[in-house]
């Protein structure tokens, strides 16, 4: 599985520093009084649950940041699975400094694992119709990167980064657009690709009407929203030669399969990353 490189993005490295400013502060008081900064420890961070893997190089940033001389090595890498009770991340150096940063670097690994590993049942759902599985906006504010990297890690594929990277015509804008016309949204993807003719414009339809209106642009992308598995199948073929199409709405686990079904090319799902249940992950260390 091939993964960006998330640690080369300064933004990753600002997100962890206010993290530990949150958590940090101006010191761990605890610490500070009760532990002598000289001894030194090692450790294991180990998966409570079978998992796929990811933030393992941002939980090692994490320590990392907190004392540069703690050593850390990856046993499980970012994409791959973790048996329960294995070890992911393994680590040694001064048992003060692993004291304060382990819960911040805990905090990272446990939602970033919790994405991942959702993302990779929803594919494994789907695999057998070649869709996609696609994330949305629906992120924790400040930490898109880390949750769309995740959805990468689980094999699932990041739909547009922001408001900025792709037109999505949204029932919304359609009703606001000065030109609205329900039976002409050709003319609102004409509208959208003169202002900015570099960007892949994608076009929401809710009814077979919506859908043969939009299609006479030729959009690169329509979204089927909150349709039945019959409609959905129904526009595929219109839309097939002309437009990519893309599900969305009330799509569960359960469901996955249906909608695939239908030959769809993607499936879009908040849930990967603002309902994704954090995997339990221990810290498990002793001192040398």
């Amino acid at each position: 599985m091939l993964l960006p490189d998330l640690l080369a993005d300064p933004r990753v490295h600002e997100a962890i520093d206010r993290a530990i400013e949150e958590d940090v502060g101006p010191g761990d008081a605890t610490t500070i009084a009760l532990v002598d900064p000289g001894i030194q420890a090692t450790g294991e961070i180990l998966a409570r649950q079978a998992c796929r893997v990811a933030g393992g190089g941002v939980a090692a940033a994490v320590l990392k940041r907190i004392d540069p001389s703690i050593v850390c090595e990856t046993i499980v890498p970012d994409g791959c699975e973790a048996p329960i009770g294995g070890p992911i991340l393994r680590f040694r150096g001064p048992a003060a400094a692993i004291l304060t940063g382990e819960r911040t670097a805990l905090n990272f690994m446990q939602r970033m694992c919790g994405i991942a590993t959702l993302t990779r049942r929803f594919v494994a759902a789907v695999r057998e119709f070649g869709t996609q599985v696609l994330d949305t906006r629906k992120t924790t504010p400040g930490l898109r990167l880390f949750e769309k990297y995740s959805v990468r890690c689980g094999g699932g594929v990041n739909h547009r980064f922001a408001l900025y990277d792709r037109i999505l015509m949204k029932d919304n804008h359609r009703r606001l657009w000065a030109g609205n016309d329900p039976d002409r949204l050709d003319l609102a993807v004409q509208a959208a690709r003169e202002r900015f003719p570099n960007l892949v414009v994608e076009v929401e339809v809710e009814t077979i009407q919506e859908l043969q209106s939009a299609l006479r642009a030729r959009p690169e992308w329509v979204l089927l929203d909150n349709m039945s598995c019959e409609m959905m199948a129904e526009c595929v073929k219109l839309a097939k030669g002309i437009s990519l199409t893309e599900a969305s709405g009330g799509i569960t686990l359960e469901r996955a399969r249906d909608v695939a079904a239908t030959g769809v090319d993607a499936l879009s799902l908040g849930c990967l990353t603002h309902s994704a249940p954090a995997v339990d992950l221990a810290l498990e260390w002793s001192v040398v």
